[in-house]
């Protein structure tokens, strides 16, 4: 008696419809701005202010500062680029990123103002 079976997937209505359907291309996905992230030139963590702004110019919009109103809270800065935000922890970078690509992407929420 063979014992071998083989085994056959089961198309259900379910899983049939989910491969019918197109894939979404008008969105931008996360993983793909992460990677587009990585490219960018982007100012690097610890850069002070002077350099940053030496290097990429003055600022399109300089937001209000957040923070600072305990010693153990720094003061947070938020300079606005066309391609990126910076924030900075008193004068250093600790972080940049890209701002939205257009108004249909799905990310970030615009910073606080």
């Amino acid at each position: 008696m063979n014992r071998c079976r083989r085994v056959v997937p089961l198309l259900t209505p379910s899983l049939l419809a989910l491969l019918l359907v197109p894939a979404a291309s008008a969105q931008t996905l996360l993983i793909e701005r992460v990677q587009e992230e990585a490219r960018a030139q982007l100012p690097a963590r610890g850069m002070t202010m002077a350099e940053v702004e030496a290097r990429f110019g003055a600022p399109a919009q300089r937001l209000d500062p957040r923070g600072g109103q305990k010693r153990q809270w720094p003061t947070i800065h938020r300079w606005v680029y066309p391609a990126f935000t910076v924030y900075f922890e008193r004068d250093r970078v600790i972080d940049a990123v890209l701002n939205k690509a257009d108004e249909t992407e799905v990310g970030p929420k615009p910073p606080i103002r």
